[in-house]
């Protein structure tokens, strides 16, 4: 029997902001679901309880930005009731922990370097990835430059893995044009012949869905503030 219990008010309470999130994503030109815009849920720093109570509310998706946060949600999740989530890791991960998520994860976006390309194609052989574009241009917050990328994912692709697309976080200068940089990041993907495109967040989403995102990375939009 699972330790986790979940809260059917939590549950409705999710319902009820992913109507709101889907009517934002419909407002701004997308449509919602798997050939669309797929809503990646961000529980980081939630209880297990939440990370179950978001696929009790219908979303499959669900996102971690540390290693073993991941790892030890979805083994607890997966010992409810609730259907098996998708893993998405979207944070910054040390090559010293790709064996830690390397069971659960679906798809990793946030690949930007070489030897965490070799990291995860050791530990996962073929394994989904994204290659993580820096649009903020901000020391620690990741991501390969754009003259790096080609290069990079040439590199991933000998390496046996999966590239799905390019993903990539807003700038958070305030005189940055989050319009251009995220129109940038889609021309990047649609030239290298790319499917995914992972930008957008609770904050921006109409942006990055009006400039041709795939997937939006949604947090307190869904669950609420972090503890």
């Amino acid at each position: 029997m699972s330790d986790v219990e979940i809260d059917p008010a939590v549950i409705e309470a999710i319902r009820a902001r992913l109507d709101v999130v889907v009517d934002r994503i419909r407002r701004a030109g997308g449509e919602p679901g798997p050939s669309g815009v797929r809503i990646v849920a961000v529980t980081k720093h939630h209880d297990a309880s939440v990370a179950a109570a978001v696929v009790a509310a219908g979303l499959a998706d669900l996102g971690e930005s540390y290693a073993r946060e991941l790892a030890d949600k979805a083994v607890a999740v997966a010992a409810t009731d609730v259907a098996t989530p998708r893993w998405h890791f979207i944070g910054q991960l040390q090559t010293n922990k790709v064996r830690v998520v390397a069971p659960h994860v679906h798809l990793f976006h946030s690949i930007d370097r070489s030897s965490l390309i070799a990291a995860v194609a050791r530990r996962v052989p073929g394994a989904a990835v994204l290659i993580q574009v820096d649009l903020a241009e901000a020391p620690g917050r990741g991501g390969c430059a754009f003259g790096e990328l080609d290069g990079l994912v040439a590199e991933a692709v000998d390496a046996g893995l999966d590239v799905r697309g390019l993903m990539g976080v807003a700038p958070l200068a305030p005189e940055v044009d989050v319009a251009r940089s995220f129109g940038a990041l889609r021309r990047a993907v649609d030239r290298l012949g790319l499917a995914e495109c992972s930008m957008g967040m609770s904050q921006d989403l109409e942006v990055a869905v009006a400039e041709g995102s795939t997937m939006v990375r949604i947090g307190t939009a869904l669950v609420g503030a972090r503890a």
